[in-house]
This record gives structure tokens, sequence and C-alpha cells, in this order.
């Protein structure tokens, strides 16, 4: 019954968007992303920790607090011109989330939106992604 709930509102908050694809985050992202991939009828798009996709890719690497790291996607997952809606369980410090967004616009792609089930506001990384211009929907926020 939570799962429902918990895509029956992130469905409500992306009504307004139109997307051709949806990337989830490694690794619980893809729970999300799946789901609403399976409901939208759009394809879905794993990005993932560096060295766990079995294709060409291009990878970003992004800040954490106790050092660096690397996100990966397929080289042709992307077309140029797409929309890309990015889904994520959380956003704290926004870096995963970040890269992600780096990676859709070096394929061409053109992220609508970035859409989580839970936002920890202190942590800046809204504020990260919408310095991006990117448009941001959180369910719940701490």
């Amino acid at each position: 019954d939570g799962m429902g709930l918990v895509i029956s509102g992130l469905t409500k908050s992306l009504a307004k968007y139109n997307f051709d694809v949806i990337c989830g985050i490694d690794a619980r992202g893809f729970i999300f992303g799946a789901l609403l991939a399976n409901k939208y009828k759009k394809p879905f798009v794993p990005i993932r920790k560096k060295g766990k996709l079995p294709f060409e890719t291009i990878s970003q690497s992004y800040q954490l607090e106790y050092g660096e790291a690397e996100v990966e996607i397929h080289k042709d997952a992307i077309i140029a011109g797409q929309k890309v809606l990015i889904v994520d369980d959380l956003i704290a410090t926004g870096g995963t989330a970040v890269a992600g967004v780096q990676l859709i616009r070096r394929l061409g792609g053109q992220v609508e939106c970035c859409s989580f089930v839970i936002g920890l506001t202190e942590l800046q990384g809204i504020v990260a992604l919408k310095e991006l211009e990117i448009n941001v929907e959180v369910l719940v926020s701490y």
C-alpha cells in the first residue's frame, strides 16, 4: 500500500511535465524509476555507479563529504533532444543528481524535472539543482 501511495504521489506531482525517458539513479532510484516507466509506458535508463554498466559509457564525477565518486550512463541511452525525468528516493547534498543532470546534458538530452520521494532541505541539494535551472519535485521534505 505504501508503494502505491508513493507512486500515486509522484505521478500527481509530475502531471505538468512532458518527458520521453525516465532515468533512475543507482540504486533506489531504479525502484521508483522503473515503476514510473511502466506506468507511463516510457523507456527506463539507469544511471549507475562507475563500473556497473556492461556497454560503452560516459562518466561524471562528483564530490562526497569524504571524497569523490562517479556515475555512468550508456553512451547511446539518450538521443539528443529527448526530454528526461530523473528519479531517486532521496535528495540530500545533490551531488549524484547534479552529476546525473550533467550526464544527460552531455548526451544532448533535456532534463525536464528531477523527482524525489524525500528531500533533506538543510543539505541544499534542491538549491544546487535549481541553480542549474532544473525543476524539482519532492513528496516529503525534512
